[in-house]
């Protein structure tokens, strides 16, 4: 083997490992991000477990919110119900749900003795700090997909990613709703 079959072969080796590096990150990398959602996923099925609880005990006190308490349900009912594998959908049915939690409150505001109910206070407790929780599940989501949406649009990685199918990830946004200042209390 000559100078140029060495030069060669060295070229090669370097191309291969670049190809192995890069693949391996960018794995890695699409890996995390669906880990991230997964973690999201676990507190939204924390959020729908709780909320017929409190629409059960809200039933108690706010006989004629009937329609709050309906809307409540079917939000509910559609973000469960909806394709796990459908992104865009998903976020879409959350941010429904989170609207109508947000009226549902609302209502509770105006019945002191609901407000007082020791079950209430426990739900609002335990919601408030699943979307607490959700809320920083979301924001790992999003740093993880931008680090991976960015290694698959910088030289070399994009190579990689272009030769493997590596897709960019949708980044988990607020909806308009969701980017009004909102605060519930009890």
């Amino acid at each position: 083997m000559g100078l140029v079959g060495t030069i060669l072969l060295v070229v090669l080796l370097i191309v291969a490992l670049g190809l192995i590096v890069g693949y391996n990150t960018l794995v890695t990398l699409r890996n995390r991000a669906k880990n991230a959602w997964a973690q999201i996923d676990v507190q939204l099925k924390r959020r729908h477990d709780l909320i017929p609880n409190l629409v059960e005990v809200a039933k108690k006190y706010i006989q004629h919110e009937r329609e709050t308490l309906e809307a409540v349900i079917k939000a509910r009912s559609q973000a469960v119900s909806v394709n796990a594998d459908d992104f865009q959908e998903r976020v879409r049915a959350e941010n429904f749900l989170t609207q109508t939690l947000r009226s549902l409150f609302a209502v509770v505001e105006r019945y002191p003795n609901l407000k007082a109910d020791a079950q209430m206070m426990k739900l609002h407790e335990e919601l408030v700090s699943t979307e607490n929780k959700i809320a920083f599940a979301r924001q790992f989501y999003n740093d993880e997909v931008t680090l991976y949406n960015t290694k698959t649009e910088l030289f070399p990685y994009n190579i990689v990613a272009g030769m493997f199918n590596f897709t960019k990830l949708p980044l988990f946004e607020a909806g308009e709703e969701d980017r009004k200042e909102v605060r519930v209390q009890f």
